[in-house]
Order: C-alpha cells, then structure tokens, then sequence
C-alpha cells in the first residue's frame, strides 16, 4: 500500500490543517528549499511575523500557552493568550505540527522531517532529539504521561515511544489494520483518558486504545469511515474525537461504543478541547463548536471564514485559538 501513495498525497492527506490549506493553496512553501521537497533541518528563523504564522498545535505548560506551526515557529503567551512571543533557539526548520508538556518545564514538540524537539525551559529553547529526513515520515501528534514517558504518532502507522525523556525513541510496532494485511492507516492525534487509557484517533474512522500504558494497542470501530482529526478525553470521562465533514463522536465507555454526535456545522473540524464545564472544538471555514459535555453541542462560524486549526484553554478559562494565520483573541 505504502508503495502506492505518493509522498505529497499522504502529507497533505495526513493532517487535517495540512489536508485543508494544501488544497486550499494557503499554505505557505518552506522557507528554504530542500530536495526531493523535503524541509531543511536549518533552525527557525526569528521573525517578526511570527505571530501571522499557520499554527498547527497548542497546549498549556503549566499556566504558559505554548504553540507550534509552519517553519518551526514556536509562540509563547504568559499573559493566557492576549499576547505572543517567538521562542528562541529552535533548531529545525520543519513544519512542527503538535506539542505536549509534562509540567510547566518539560515539552516535546514533533512535525515534518521526523523531528521530535525538547524543552526544559517551558518553550524558550529547545535541542533536536530526533530527525529522519531522508524518508520525511511526518509525525502528527504527541503526548507525555510524565517527564520520562512519551509516544510520537504519524504517517503510515508510525507510532515511537520513549521511556528516557526523548534521549532514545523506539518503534513500537502495531497490528495489522482491520481488512488490511500490515500496519498502514494515518495516525493523527494521541490523548490520554483520566484512568490511564491512550488513544490515538487515526483515519478511515478508526480509533485505537491501549490500557496498558501503549505495551499493546487494539483497533476500535467506531461506525464511521472518515478521518479523524483530534481526540480529547472530557472531565466527565466522555471521549470525544472528530473529524472530516463536522463529525463528532463520543463514547461513554472507554472506546467501546460510539456514537454520533450532532455539531451543528459542516466543516471538517481541526482540534478538540475539553473544558472545565464540557468541550471546545474548532476548525475549517471559522467553525467554532462549544458544549456542555458532547451531548448538545452548539455551532458558530467566523465571519472571515477563516481556518481554525487548535485550541487550548487559558488558565482563566477562556478558548483560545489558533488559525492559519496565527493566534486570535481569547473568548
């Protein structure tokens, strides 16, 4: 199958803000050039216009917002999202697609080239831990369960775990995909459940699960047979993922029923957030999904129409988002 998918088809395939701003033609080229297409391991440039850059992940360390996107931009708001910075020393230039933090210190973030980078410092530099850019096999999500023990999650099933803080990464392999003879389906966003549960929402409406801290995962259907694009785990214990076309799914009991969810909107969405009093999710064309719990969800869309591509809560509360064309005002 592998040999089959053209290297471009499957990235811009892979993720939902690359997918939509690829066959947009909003999505910026590379800053410099590299062969065959694939993206330089030359560090970020600071810039200016940094804070107008595609953002495609975002998260909390500790009350500081961290967020990451094209040409290796990192942001950085200590004042809950009214104000950006540009971190320093960041050593790759590659699309940087998500990021975790263990605590307010520790963060990994991982994009396209392989690159998996490591702060100690809350964002403010970071050290490249990982990088395969001779196959450029983009990786599209990551979470830490704690500062030693991570996974990396990306194109054609390549799921890397870490016991040691990042300084080594290993394979971990997966089953063969339901109706397919070997591990091939486009893994895009891993999250973690209060009971220590991992998920990976991945494409062809797939959800994976492992309960025993990601030794062994299995496949769960969930009724569906698009991409799904986010994941998230509310504070009630719901499971909520999403994706292509406005779907959104939720489950009561761990992953092992789904059930549709009406969100009120079309547009595929981009990222899924859980908040103290339900849930957030954002993504194409402006959307802007908002609920208590996932069982009545409520849509809008930004006059702009302008592509939401993450989200994450401000320490005080409010939703803030991110687009292609950098942070916008917290809500």
């Amino acid at each position: 199958m592998r040999n089959n998918r053209p290297i471009q088809r499957a990235m811009t395939a892979a993720h939902s803000l690359m997918l939509a701003l690829a066959l947009s033609g909003a999505l910026p080229a590379t800053a410099a050039a590299a062969p065959a297409g694939l993206p330089q391991l030359q560090p970020a440039v600071s810039s200016p216009a940094a804070a107008q850059a595609a953002i495609l992940g975002a998260t909390r360390a500790g009350s500081r917002i961290v967020a990451v996107g094209e040409h290796g931009v990192v942001l950085l708001s200590d004042d809950g999202g009214k104000s950006f910075r540009q971190g320093r020393a960041v050593p790759a230039r590659a699309m940087l697609t998500a990021v975790s933090f263990a605590d307010a210190r520790n963060g990994w973030a991982v994009g396209h080239a392989g690159v998996i980078l490591h702060t100690a410092d809350g964002g403010e530099t970071w050290q490249l831990q990982r990088s395969d850019a001779q196959t450029d096999q983009p990786l599209f999500s990551v979470q830490f369960l704690d500062d030693r023990h991570g996974f990396a999650a990306g194109l054609w099933s390549l799921l890397l775990e870490t016991t040691d803080g990042g300084r080594s990464w290993h394979k971990r392999d997966l089953p063969a995909a339901p109706g397919s003879a070997k591990a091939d389906r486009n893994l895009f966003r891993i999250f973690a459940a209060a009971d220590g549960r991992l998920y990976i929402a991945a494409e062809q409406g797939l959800v994976l699960r492992s309960t025993d801290l990601g030794a062994t995962w299995r496949y769960l259907q969930t009724g569906y047979t698009g991409s799904l694009w986010a994941g998230a785990a509310l504070q009630d214990g719901t499971l909520v993922v999403a994706g292509m076309r406005g779907t959104v799914l939720s489950s009561q009991d761990g992953g092992d029923t789904w059930h549709q969810v009406a969100s009120g909107t079309r547009s595929s969405l981009t990222d899924v957030v859980a908040l103290a009093d339900g849930m957030a999710a954002v993504g194409l064309e402006g959307a802007a999904v908002r609920g208590r719990g996932a069982g009545a969800l409520e849509a809008a869309s930004r006059p702009d129409r302008l592509d939401l591509t993450a989200a994450v809560a401000a320490p005080d509360g409010k939703l803030v988002m991110f687009s292609s064309h950098g942070p916008l005002a917290p809500q």
